[in-house]
């Protein structure tokens, strides 16, 4: 099994701990998420390191308005390491709204070109921002994941242009009816599964920090919504994965 979003460095317990419970529970590859130049350098050491672990690196949207906003320089550089996987997490947040609108599309686009510039996927945070995330992906022609699925509006475009759609803990929440509808619709070969670690601890962890080996919870949460075993669909998610992340 994969957890294809997580973010090891913040992470409350030491990462050797961490992904020795993630291989125990079977979670064998983890795809750690740098959001600033200093946590990608740590999430490509952590990949480089850690067997099975591959690194997806950016500036975060709430960072849009920071320093950092102005290193894509070293950020080009760091994604020619070769376990470096994907681009982002990039994208809009009008939820938070930690960083000026204007700030955090003109990021966005930014690494949109790095990704079609380096021919590699884009990893998608958008949250209360489903129109404008939409307008700017619309002249994107790579692959995109549309991390932490939170906005079913998002949906009806996604399965047309054929994006990678990957649930976190959340779709196991007893109110996330829509979320769990959502699951259903997606196609086999576009479902990913993440944690977000160590946010969104899935349902039977709510009150703990989230850790890759709590994807398990994911898994059979999205495979009980399509009516299929937990084996099948994790198989399913691990063929999505490599051919997401153009990894084996």
């Amino acid at each position: 099994m994969i957890d294809t979003h997580a973010h090891l460095d913040a992470c409350v317990d030491a990462v050797p701990a961490v992904l020795e419970r993630a291989r125990s529970a079977g979670v064998t590859r983890v795809v750690t998420v740098g959001t600033s130049v200093e946590s990608c350098e740590a999430a490509l050491e952590l990949a480089e390191r850690e067997p099975g672990v591959y690194a997806a690196i950016g500036i975060h949207p709430h960072d849009a308005g920071s320093a950092d906003a102005d290193r894509l320089d070293e950020l080009r550089e760091l994604l020619a390491h070769e376990r470096a996987v994907a681009v982002g997490e990039t994208g809009l947040d009008y939820y938070r709204d930690y960083a000026p609108r204007p700030a955090q599309r003109r990021l966005f686009e930014e690494h949109l070109g790095l990704a079609e510039e380096l021919g590699l996927p884009v990893v998608i945070h958008s949250r209360a921002a489903a129109r404008e995330t939409v307008e700017v992906l619309s002249s994107f022609g790579g692959g995109v994941i549309l991390h932490c699925f939170s906005e079913p509006e998002l949906l009806d475009v996604a399965l047309d242009r054929r994006y990678y759609v990957s649930f976190a803990g959340n779709v196991t929440y007893p109110k996330a009816t829509e979320l769990r509808e959502a699951a259903q619709r997606v196609p086999g070969d576009r479902l990913l599964a993440e944690t977000d670690s160590p946010y969104l601890a899935p349902q039977r962890w709510r009150g703990r920090p989230n850790e890759p080996a709590f994807v398990v919870d994911t898994l059979e949460e999205l495979a009980k919504a399509r009516s299929i075993s937990i084996e099948e669909l994790a198989a399913a998610v691990d063929e999505n994965a490599n051919r997401a992340f153009a990894i084996a």
